[in-house]
C-alpha cells in the first residue's frame, strides 16, 4: 500500500487526527492535509544516501539476530551485549546506532511473517443454521438435600443464540450423545457442523495444525446427526467465544437461583423449561427481537432431526460365577444361565443393558458412585 493510501487510511476510515498521524509519519500537519485533498499525487520522498559506521556489520549482526530468535528467551543476548561484540570486532560507533538497527531488522520479520496484527480479530458471523458450539463446565446443585457437584453440557446456536444447558455426573461417551440429542430435540433440528475444543471424548489425538485424530465413536454420532464437527486450536477458546460466554451467564441466570431437587431428571427439566424462558426474556445482541424471535427465523434452516443416535458405550464382561457383572465398582446381576459366559454391557447415562448372543438379557438403573 502507497504512503499517500495509508495516510488516507488513517484520516478517512480509521478517523485518526491529523496530529496523530503527523506524529506517526514525521510530516507537518499541513503537508498532511495536502495528500488529503483530492487530486493528491502519491507522495515521493528523495532519502539522502548516508554511510554509517554499522555498514561493515550490518549482515553479521542480522546473523546474530537471526540466531538469537532460535535460542529460549531465558538464554537471548541483550543488544548491549551485541554491541559490545561489535566493538571487539573494530566497531566504534554508538549503542544507539546498532539498536536502532535492530528495531528496523525485528519490524521487518515481524511484517514478513505478518505478526504485527496479533491481537486484532475479526468478528465471527454465522449464518442461519450453519453452526452450533459445545462446551462443558463444572457446577454445583441442590439433589435430594446434598449438594452435588455437576458436569454441565452447553450447546448454543451460533445465528439465533437459542442455547441448551443440561446437567449429567461424569464427562463420558454416553453423556455428550446425550446431551446432542436432547439439544438438537430442544433446537428443533440439526445445524450444519458443531464447533468444540479438543475434548478426549471426541478428539483422540491433536494434529498439527487443524489436523485431528477423531474418535470412532464421536465421529459415528456426527455421521448419524448429519453435521461436520469443527475442533478450536489449542489455547484458542475465543473460537467458539459465544458458548464460553454461555458459561459464564449461567451461572448467574441458572445455578444462583436453582431450588432444590429430588433428582437429576427433574434438574434437567427445569433448566430446559428455564433456557427456554430466556430466549424470550433476552434480545438478541445483533439482531432485531429476542432469541427466540430470531431462532423461529432461524428453525426452518435446520436439518429434520433424525432419530436417536444410540450412544451407548460398550464394554465386555463375563458374568461371575454367582451371576453378576461389575461395573464402576457397582455390581448388576444377571441370570443365572449366563454365568461364566461372556456378555456385552451396553452403558447409557441413566441404565445399563446386558446384551449376549444379539438380543437383551436384562436392564437396570445405572448407580453412579459421586467421590
Amino acid at each position: 500500500m502507497g504512503f499517500l493510501s495509508v495516510i488516507r487510511r488513517w484520516a478517512l476510515r480509521d478517523k485518526m487526527p491529523i496530529r496523530e498521524i503527523s506524529r506517526r509519519t514525521g510530516l507537518s500537519r499541513n503537508t498532511i492535509r495536502k495528500y488529503l485533498r483530492e487530486g493528491a499525487v502519491e507522495p515521493k520522498f528523495k532519502t539522502p544516501s548516508r554511510s554509517s559506521k554499522l555498514d561493515p556489520y550490518t549482515d553479521r549482526l542480522s546473523a546474530w539476530l537471526l540466531a538469537q530468535t532460535r535460542q529460549p528467551r531465558k538464554e537471548r543476548r541483550t543488544v548491549k551485549q551485541m554491541h559490545a561484540d561489535l566493538v571487539k570486532l573494530g566497531y566504534d560507533g554508538s549503542y544507539g546506532r546498532v539498536a536502532s538497527f535492530a528495531r528496523a531488522w525485528r519490524a521487518d520479520r515481524h511484517r514478513a511473517a505478518q505478526t504485527t496484527g496479533r491481537g486484532t480479530y475479526v468478528p465471527l458471523v454465522f449464518q442461519p443454521g450453519e453452526a452450533f458450539q459445545f462446551d462443558w463446565s463444572e457446577d454445583w446443585a441442590n439433589i435430594g438435600g446434598e449438594r452435588v457437584k455437576l458436569q454441565v453440557a452447553h450447546i448454543k446456536l451460533s445465528h439465533s443464540r437459542a442455547f441448551l444447558v443440561r446437567a449429567y455426573p461424569l464427562q463420558t461417551h454416553e453423556m455428550l450423545f446425550d446431551a446432542h440429542w436432547h439439544a438438537f430435540r430442544v433446537f428443533g433440528g440439526v445445524p450444519g457442523r458443531g464447533i468444540y475444543d479438543n475434548m478426549k471424548t471426541a478428539v483422540d489425538r491433536v494434529g498439527r495444525g487443524k489436523q485431528r485424530d477423531v474418535n470412532a465413536r464421536f465421529k459415528a454420532m456426527a455421521s448419524h446427526y448429519v453435521f461436520e464437527p469443527e475442533f478450536c486450536n489449542p489455547a484458542a477458546g475465543w473460537e467458539k467465544g459465544q458458548v464460553e460466554k454461555n458459561v459464564q451467564d449461567a451461572r448467574n441466570r441458572l445455578w444462583q437461583v436453582m431450588p432444590v431437587f429430588t433428582d437429576l431428571a427433574e434438574l434437567n427439566q427445569w433448566l430446559e423449561d428455564r433456557c427456554i424462558a430466556l430466549w424470550a426474556e433476552t434480545k438478541h445482541r445483533e439482531l432485531p427481537g429476542s432469541i427466540a424471535d430470531v431462532w423461529e427465523a432461524e428453525k426452518p434452516t435446520l436439518m429434520t432431526l433424525p432419530p436417536a443416535f444410540d450412544g451407548f458405550v460398550e464394554h465386555s464382561k463375563r458374568v461371575s460365577p454367582t451371576c453378576l457383572v461389575t461395573f464402576e465398582r457397582n455390581r448388576y446381576s444377571v441370570p443365572a444361565s449366563f454365568a461364566n459366559r461372556p456378555v456385552s454391557l451396553h452403558v447409557y447415562p441413566e441404565r445399563l443393558v446386558v446384551v449376549a448372543e444379539g438380543q437383551t438379557v436384562c436392564t437396570h438403573g445405572r448407580v453412579i458412585e459421586r467421590s
